[in-house]
């Protein structure tokens, strides 16, 4: 793993509307029902990061993801702050996720982790807490371990272990729900036919897009009542060296430009309710508040 595939600062996530036409998806806890959301993967100053969650709440939107690794959780926590002191919500308004990292996957670590993040936040709880990667690192302070070659030093955790922390986590009241994020099937099954599991892990995040339709994992997490949430979902938002220089780009599509402009929509706004209608919650990206107010549109 890269330290390019761990900065992908925050995201924020407007309520379901409930005239929206299509079948809409949403990860739902307790009274929260949330379904598309507005993610920023940007290499930008953390500065801007702040800012664009201020943002992204005025436009509406009420989830902000956000992880241990993306090293932007204090500015994320200032924005909420700031947004309900002004009086425009309150803490029961957002929608709070965030993410285990690799080198915290021993069980005794679990907790750890989602303290820190909790503190640099400045809240009690997260609504979601997710194993950001099923890939367990050598633990310590270093975020991406490595040798003397420069290479990555994995570690042997079983991921059993780590779900039984993160069980944990929510019976202490840290987190309201726990999920899981770049999962495979196999790996799915090997949290669901854990013995004794106590609570299933309620998402699986991942690449999701109109070149990456993701449709049999998509499948099997439908069959086992677990909402897939697409990030990359207009396949934009990777850090370049991640991307072949060659590939097409997806909003440059034909025929999503020709679908948008036959409803006098964007190509993003397309390549978004496509990921809609199958029932997939969503991930949109940007720091400018055009793009933004248009992502929830």
């Amino acid at each position: 793993m890269t330290e390019a595939e761990a900065m992908e600062p925050a995201i924020a996530t407007r309520n379901c509307a409930p005239n929206d036409t299509a079948e809409t998806p949403a990860i739902r806890t307790s009274e929260k029902s949330l379904c598309l959301e507005c993610d920023y993967r940007l290499q930008v100053p953390k500065s801007k990061t702040m800012e664009a969650v201020k943002l992204a709440i005025d436009a509406g939107f009420r989830h902000i993801d956000t992880a241990y690794s993306y090293q932007v959780e204090e500015e994320v926590g200032l924005a909420i702050q700031s947004k309900i002191e002004d009086g425009t919500l309150k803490r029961d308004d957002i929608f709070l996720t965030s993410k285990l990292w690799c080198t915290f996957h021993h069980p005794d670590l679990v907790q750890q982790n989602l303290e820190r993040s909790l503190e640099k936040l400045n809240l009690d709880y997260v609504d979601l807490y997710l194993i950001h990667y099923p890939v367990p690192m050598k633990p310590g302070e270093e975020l991406f371990p490595t040798d003397e070659h420069g290479n990555s030093i994995f570690d042997k955790v079983d991921l059993c272990a780590t779900w039984e922390a993160m069980e944990k986590c929510k019976d202490a009241g840290l987190a309201k729900s726990i999920g899981v994020s770049n999962f495979n099937r196999r790996q799915l099954e090997m949290i669901l036919n854990k013995p004794g599991l106590k609570y299933k892990p309620v998402c699986n995040q991942v690449e999701c897009h109109v070149y990456l339709n993701q449709n049999k994992l998509l499948d099997f997490c439908k069959s086992k009542d677990i909402v897939l949430v697409a990030y990359s979902a207009m396949g934009t938002q990777r850090p370049k060296r991640w991307v072949d220089s060659n590939a097409p780009v997806l909003l440059n599509d034909p025929v999503l430009c020709a679908m948008a402009k036959k409803h006098n929509r964007s190509p993003a706004q397309i390549a978004l309710r496509y990921h809609l209608q199958r029932g997939i919650v969503t991930l949109a990206q940007s720091y400018k508040e055009k793009e933004i107010r248009e992502n929830i549109q």
